[in-house]
């Protein structure tokens, strides 16, 4: 292979800059910056991962962590090759993790690029520079159909938090604020209790994987994103409820970095809404850099972590799937996703905040769905507005504007509709195919009706579909130890089941509403009865949901 002069583009790795860049300059010769190189999988098959999730969990196979290494890991074969290339192109091994298929590589920045025929600029976007690239990564010929995915010479933020914070009212004073923020406002307890979330169970003997992505400098080293413990401490003994185990756990250099970004907020939710709901499983939260390999490499590092062993993954980050990221990008995120299926991990993702625009100020005026919730192994979790005057139910899609948000659905232009949803009626997409329809479920996430929680020494109201993904884990984990105790499985992959003839009885239909977030798409997608683009096939009835699963 060293001799060889033949380079050839890799499949799907184009990247665009995105709009507004601005070129300062070339980006640092001499740094040295860490990438991921995905290698193929051995025949892996989406239809034998759709097969699965159609059998009960009481009858299906899955692999242990070891058998899916054994079975479905990289070829030690194509690690060799991927040695000697690293070996000719001045690049250093740092690791190889079979299961994951993933070759890690370090070196310069004139090194890497010249090994993967990339220019490497630094170009400010947002206020910030970064990393970027343009183009296809290339490689030579002897791997083309080895390599799949090269990630991480572009550490462009590939993702923003799906959570909204409560909008004090005009004229109010501090006082009056803190009050404000509570009224309307629910108990992470009330919810599951509104939702009949299944009692006896609290999630003992699970882990929930929790997906967080740090803000970055400009050599990749973490600044913000964590939780402070104490407030962890004040909200479980205010709600009455044993604190869960709870560990941080790095990768790529994430790290737990609490007060230096806005994206506190999302990791503190999704701890005491998962914790609140499951006060009896192990936490993880996985911390990595909010880039392609620092996203794709936290989810594999959940899925495949043969310590703390997953059960469930809650993933509250997520983007326009057609915005600036690469389709090698998602093809990695989403080859993760369908892994935890094979090995029993259900992994539920927020749907997004923005609508069925999905895009904030640099909206193209389309219907965009989120990325990871788009992928057809996700659970997609929407949002929905809830009250409950005189103690009824009364729920309707969450719509409170561009500054009160919506939750995120509609069709994807990249993942073709799977076979669960073809009885769901799922309209065309805007690019005029099937697609896969997004959500799933749905639940409380209109900050309005949102979630009390303990942040920065104080009690604060919080919503967004990033507290309806954790909420979702949280029941898993309890229906998990049911599962577990009854047959000693798990639920993993549920889409089928709960698209099917006798899943859409445990749900309730969501029927008022649309998710046009501007009024520019003419109520694209509405409420209805049956599966929608708004809040998919509505809010679950925990018990029923479990008995459903536990059958």
């Amino acid at each position: 292979m060293a001799s060889s002069t033949k380079r050839v583009a890799l499949v799907n790795s184009a990247r665009k800059l995105p709009q507004g860049a601005k070129l300062v300059g070339a980006a640092d010769p001499k740094q040295e910056i860490e990438i991921s190189v995905r290698l193929r999988a051995r025949p892996a098959d989406d239809e034998e991962m759709m097969a699965l999730g159609a059998q009960p969990p009481r009858e299906r196979q899955y692999l242990s962590r070891a058998e899916f290494a054994a079975r479905k890991g990289a070829d030690p074969a194509d690690v060799a090759r991927i040695d000697d290339f690293a070996h000719h192109h001045d690049l250093n091994v740092k690791s190889v993790h079979l299961a994951s298929r993933t070759v890690k590589l370090t070196g310069t920045v004139k090194a890497l690029s010249a090994a993967f025929g990339v220019k490497l600029n630094k170009v400010k976007h947002e206020g910030a520079t970064y990393r970027m690239r343009k183009g296809s990564v290339k490689i030579p010929a002897e791997l083309e159909g080895i390599v799949v995915g090269v990630h991480g010479l572009d550490n462009r933020p590939v993702a923003q938090p799906h959570f909204r914070r409560r909008m004090a009212r005009k004229g109010s004073t501090k006082g009056a604020t803190a009050r404000a923020a509570q009224a309307g406002s629910f108990s992470v307890e009330q919810i599951a209790q509104l939702y009949n979330f299944p009692g006896g169970e609290t999630g003992a003997g699970q882990c929930i994987a929790i997906i967080e992505l740090n803000d970055i400098d400009q050599k990749g080293h973490p600044t913000g994103a964590g939780y402070k413990t104490s407030d962890l401490k004040t909200f479980f003994k205010k709600a009455g409820i044993p604190m869960p185990q709870i560990a941080p756990a790095s990768v790529d250099g994430g790290a737990n970095k609490p007060g230096h970004s806005e994206a506190d907020g999302e990791v503190v939710l999704d701890i005491e809404v998962a914790g609140a709901i499951a006060p009896g499983a192990k936490i993880v939260v996985y911390f990595a850099p909010n880039t392609t390999n620092g996203f794709i490499d936290a989810v594999k590092a959940a899925v495949h972590d043969t310590a703390r062993m997953p059960s469930v993954i809650s993933i509250s980050w997520g983007g326009p799937e057609d915005a600036e990221g690469s389709q090698q990008f998602m093809d990695g995120l989403n080859e993760a996703i369908r892994d935890a299926a094979a090995m029993g991990v259900t992994v539920c993702v927020a749907s997004g905040d923005n609508g069925s625009a999905d895009m904030g100020q640099d909206w193209d005026g389309k219907p965009h769905a989120d990325f990871p919730a788009s992928s057809p192994f996700a659970l997609a979790c929407g949002g929905t507005n809830l009250k409950t005057p005189s103690g009824q139910i009364q729920e309707v899609v969450w719509n409170g504007g561009p500054q009160g948000g919506a939750g995120g659905g509609g069709v994807s232009v990249v993942f073709a509709q799977p076979k669960y949803q073809a009885h769901a009626h799922v309209p065309k997409s805007p690019a005029h195919r099937s697609g896969r329809g997004v959500p799933d479920v749905a639940g409380d996430a209109d900050p309005a009706t949102g979630y009390q929680i303990f942040l920065n020494g104080a009690g604060t109201t919080i919503g967004g579909t990033s507290a309806v993904a954790p909420l979702m884990a949280g029941l898993i984990a309890r229906i998990n130890e049911a599962t577990t105790k009854k047959f000693g499985k798990t639920v993993g992959f549920i889409n089928p089941l709960i698209y099917g003839s006798h899943g859409q009885s445990v749900f309730r239909e969501i029927t008022v509403g649309n998710n046009d977030i501007t009024g520019d798409l003419h109520g694209m997608y509405k409420a209805g009865p049956g599966w929608n683009a708004c809040a998919g096939l509505g809010v679950p009835d925990g018990e029923a949901l479990q008995n459903l699963l536990a059958a």
